[in-house]
């Protein structure tokens, strides 16, 4: 049975899994909504004989797991009426020039429509000369080494795609080395250690396997896969069925671009203090909590302005939390007392399920819903303090605004921790992470958003007036950036929205700083730069990523247009 992608329910049970998994993760409970799979694995250049190997294991794969799958090289298949069919499409070591105009724009628009893609090894390599293929993709293919034994580092073990892998990853395989690095536009999952073989490029940051959010679509992409035995090893099949899961919306995931988070734990336990009764296991770098009612707290500091990002995981009716804003002290209850809870708990009233504000303000059950992975499966939450207002995003999506009012509480400053509940209430923990937020010192740098692009002063020109575009990264002074306080400067000038006008549409120029609204900007959600004096945030006009693109104020919306990735 067919499924539109304008039809599709986005399910929150899980898929079981078909393969022996890595690590210690239990296997998802129950099947997927059933959905539909298209692969594509045309070539115009070099031909893998690992294809066939790629299509039976995704057939393998479909038959476990609730998918159907449809195997083609027929380039018509890419028209509106037969995407419609599919939840997902999968380049399979696709290469050179594929598609015609015709059907690129039918994939382009299947994908901002709420379509999912999934790109394997020489997915890379394809469509070199498609703008809107580059951004799909991530990174274009660049050289590549013999085939040999290398470690692949795994840096989100929340992902459907990564939950199953240890943090080190020996393999054989293909390494490729890419053309740019894809971090400032996608989350990268994974990434090749250079000094574990011989011929990488890229240096200490070598991303090797990431997804994203394109508008309403979703893309994942990894650089493994070019031998056939890949598709026999049971950590590559498990990726290849979480990566299908995502990009066909049947798992929730945060794939915004992440830079500047510092880890505060991912295996070590070094400035970590446990309060109260129980405590927390420290195994395979997660944490799990035992017995309680405790907490595990981060005492070395307390913080102000931040956004805390963790990865957590529940395997059924079980009860936890991650508490901030509270004074130092070796007593929970104090701590709760004193601080904000945001609750991790699969059922209770509103105020105290997951995503509320524990007994203050409960989540946008909506929006949590439909973000959320059921038990089982790992979620990621943010939580970001500016002063008195928290904000909770789950797994990349909006889901709580609390501003406290409560005089004997302050979330301004404060330490953090996660509870441990009591006795079967099992909740574990990996990769927390923060970056704290504001601060007195200016940060320069440049500016990136859509396609990995720039924000650039036209022409370099100092003129108030100048068009502040979208543009290919060059390093240049007219794409170096200060944020300092609540301005955003190049050449000596502001970011400045013509006229001091609130409209949608309005042009964002060049001008002499001058203190008003129009050139006042804050980070706001989803990664949004909002211009505090019309509430609108600066979006690269018609979503397009193409050099030259004008910049203008928008209605806030998420989308990738307005998703930028500050000094």
């Amino acid at each position: 049975m067919k499924h539109s992608f304008t039809r599709r329910a986005l399910g929150t049970t899980a898929a079981a899994l078909v393969a022996f998994t890595v690590s210690s993760s239990p296997p998802a409970s129950s099947a997927d909504t059933p959905y539909d799979v298209l692969v594509f694995s045309k070539t115009a250049g070099f031909r893998h004989d690992a294809i066939p190997a790629g299509i039976q294991l995704i057939r393998d794969l479909g038959s476990a797991n609730s998918f159907t799958v449809t195997a083609t090289e027929d380039s018509n298949q890419f028209n509106a009426t037969a995407l419609a069919q599919y939840e997902a499409v999968v380049f399979l070591n696709t290469t050179g020039d594929v598609l015609n105009s015709t059907q690129q724009s039918a994939f382009e628009s299947y994908i901002r429509g709420g379509g999912g893609y999934v790109g394997i090894h020489s997915a890379s390599d394809t469509e070199y000369d498609w703008p809107f293929y580059g951004e799909l993709v991530g990174a274009y293919f660049a050289s590549h080494p013999a085939i040999q034994q290398a470690t692949v580092r795994v840096e989100n073990r929340a992902h459907q795609a990564t939950q199953h892998l240890s943090p080190a990853w020996v393999r054989t395989d293909e390494w490729y080395n890419y053309r740019t690095n894809v971090r400032s536009s996608a989350r990268v999952l994974s990434t090749l250690d250079e000094s574990t073989y011989s011929g990488g490029s890229m240096g200490g940051d070598h991303p090797h396997t990431w997804c994203k959010p394109v508008q309403s679509g979703r893309s994942f992409y990894t650089g493994s896969g070019h031998t056939q035995a890949s598709y026999a090893e049971p950590g590559f099949r498990s990726m290849v069925l979480g990566g299908i899961r995502y990009a066909a919306g049947r798992t929730k995931a945060d794939c915004r671009p992440e830079t500047g988070y510092t880890t505060l734990y991912n295996g070590s336990t070094s400035g970590w203090s446990q309060a109260g009764p129980g405590g927390f296991t420290n195994n395979d770098a997660t944490l799990t909590s035992t017995g309680g009612m405790g907490m595990l707290w981060y005492s070395t500091k307390e913080f102000r302005s931040y956004s805390l990002k963790l990865d957590w995981r529940m395997p059924g009716d079980d009860n936890s939390g991650v508490i901030v804003g509270f004074p130092a002290g070796s007593d929970p209850a104090a701590a709760l007392s004193q601080g904000h809870e945001v609750q991790i708990d699969a059922t209770d009233t509103a105020d105290k399920t997951t995503g509320s504000i524990y007994g203050f303000k409960a989540a946008d059950v909506t929006a949590r819903d439909a973000a959320l992975n059921p038990p089982g499966e790992w979620n990621t939450f943010e939580l970001l303090v500016e002063g008195e207002r928290l904000q909770v995003f789950l797994n990349g999506v909006k889901i709580n605004d609390f501003t406290n009012t409560d005089p004997v509480r302050s979330l301004a400053s404060g330490h953090i921790g996660i509870q441990n509940h009591g006795t079967g209430d099992d909740v574990s923990f990996r990769n927390i992470r923060i970056k704290e937020l504001g601060g007195t010192s200016p940060r320069t740098g440049p500016i990136t958003g859509a396609g990995g692009k720039c924000v650039d002063v036209s022409g370099g020109s100092t003129a108030d007036g100048t068009k502040i575009q979208l543009w290919s990264c060059t390093n240049g002074a007219n794409q170096q950036w200060t944020v300092n306080a609540n301005t955003v400067r190049a050449l000596n000038k502001c970011m400045n929205v013509a006229g001091g006008s609130t409209a949608n549409g309005a042009q964002v120029q060049l001008s002499a700083c001058n203190g008003s609204g129009a050139q006042n900007w804050t980070a706001g959600a989803n990664g949004s730069l909002v211009n505090t004096q019309s509430g609108k945030c600066l979006d690269a006009n018609g979503g397009s990523s193409a050099d030259g693109t004008q910049l203008i104020i928008w209605t806030c919306h998420g989308g990738t247009n307005q998703r930028w990735t500050l000094p």
